[in-house]
């Protein structure tokens, strides 16, 4: 039997789920192929469990295909109706150890704590209890909501004992990363709280372990929409280029889009520009109730990869207000980082969580929360910013992005596996760490949807 040379498995909610990250682990897995490993997999759920659990989805029907070389598996559940919890978790980890027995050197990477990293661990540590001996080196992220979500409401609920399993399973991974310095820092100040609790010592492994590698972003399908296809684009959705202010998001409080729709209705700017809503999310029956009223204000919920930044290079402005909610807090901003790289409008967003690390000084701030703050915002850039500092914010922002092209965050993140071009590796050293900070010591086939 042949096995492959190099083996990338990444546990991860991947497509259809309308989340970043999901396009971190396609995009990851990309560049994998151009870097030495021959077998790269995406290991997820079936798409009944996403369907059930309420996750905003993609239309099924248009998910872009993966490279050959890239198999998305999806494992059955494991068990019946007598193990209400826990069976298709079963069977990613029943799966992951299969692999894992084959003689193939293996990274596996798992983004979210829970439960894609219990996943990894407990494969790995199976697969050795059975003797298999795998070559295996793992990699856990955490992307945010593992922090902000999970870990939070542990501490405000006193589970100190369910924040110590989380804490030591992150800790398991041969390496630990998180999304964003924010992150780092989230992480890090919520192991202070367990330890001073406990008496254990997460915080101090946390800053000497910690890194952070930013989410990677194919910049090719952003950069330099080809004008007609943004305009036809536009003319399919009734709209025009520079007449519609652009929120395209998950449709949740967090993402502050409550506080977009109250200050679209005082704007000045909205005779001029209609109110465009892209996503969809648990807060979209809600949002459209409030909006119900409105004509200037359009509903899009099947936007999908390719039109995305289409409509993203033809808005007045892009504005994502997002604000911290007690299950959320924004910790980077992906669709704000895909923006800065398709131009069009100004970007208008808040400083939240880690959303500066995404912008820099390339957007317009306004206060998280502030209404009217935001409404004289977008209209100041919608009516009143001259075309000069419209083009030098959109060239400083495409400038700023591309330090997160996908490229660039793989080879930092993983840089034993960095080639030339020739299929040479490149000496230690020479990799170049754009995507990911080493902070001081504070220190097989193509598988769409089935």
């Amino acid at each position: 039997m042949t096995h492959p040379r190099r083996r990338l498995v990444i546990v991860v909610r991947a497509d259809p789920v309308i989340c970043g990250h999901s396009g971190e682990a396609r995009n990851l897995a990309e560049v994998a192929l151009t870097r030495g490993f021959d077998d790269v997999r995406l290991l997820t759920w079936p798409i009944p469990a996403l369907q059930a659990a309420g996750l905003p989805l993609k239309p099924l029907d248009r998910l872009l295909p993966y490279s050959p070389g890239i198999t998305v598996e999806r494992p059955e559940p494991v068990g019946d109706y007598r193990v209400p919890d826990g069976r298709h978790q079963a069977g990613l980890t029943g799966r992951l150890v299969e692999l894992l027995a084959e003689p193939v050197p293996t990274t596996c990477l798992s983004m979210y704590l829970v439960p894609h990293t219990t996943v990894v661990m407990d494969a790995v540590a199976a697969a050795r209890a059975a003797g298999f001996a795998p070559d295996v080196h793992t990699i856990a992220k955490a992307v945010g909501s593992d922090v902000t979500n999970v870990i939070r409401s542990c501490l405000r609920e006193g589970r100190f004992g369910a924040a110590t399993v989380l804490f030591t399973t992150f800790l398991s991974g041969d390496e630990v990363v998180a999304v964003s310095e924010y992150t780092r820092e989230e992480i890090i100040a919520s192991a202070e709280q367990v330890d001073a609790h406990c008496g254990t010592t997460f915080a101090e492994q946390c800053r000497r372990r910690v890194t952070v590698s930013y989410p990677p972003i194919d910049s090719a399908a952003f950069l330099d929409p080809d004008p007609a296809q943004v305009d036809a684009a536009l003319a399919r959705r009734g709209l025009e280029r520079d007449g519609y202010i652009l929120f395209l998001s998950r449709v949740t409080a967090a993402k502050g889009i409550h506080d977009l729709l109250d200050a679209y209705g005082k704007m000045r700017c909205r005779s001029r520009v209609k109110l465009v809503v892209a996503g969809t999310g648990p807060a979209l029956e809600q949002v459209r109730e409030m909006a119900r009223q409105d004509e200037r204000v359009v509903f899009l919920t099947d936007v999908d990869d390719n039109e995305k930044p289409l409509l993203m290079r033809g808005c007045a402005a892009y504005v994502l207000p997002t604000k911290p909610e007690p299950d959320f807090v924004e910790t980077f901003g992906i669709a704000l980082a895909e923006k800065m790289l398709a131009g069009g409008g100004p970007i208008v967003t808040t400083l939240t969580g880690g959303t500066s690390e995404a912008v820099g000084d390339t957007a317009v701030i306004v206060e998280a929360g502030d209404v009217a703050g935001l409404a004289a915002t977008v209209d100041r850039v919608v009516l009143d910013m001259s075309t000069a500092e419209r083009q030098d914010l959109e060239h400083r922002a495409r400038a700023r992005a591309m330090r997160f092209d996908r490229a660039a965050v793989f080879d930092a993140l993983l840089p034993r596996h960095v080639n030339t071009p020739a299929g040479k590796s490149v000496e230690p050293g020479q990799e170049g760490l754009p995507g990911r900070q080493a902070l001081p010591p504070r220190e097989a086939p193509v598988v769409g949807v089935s």
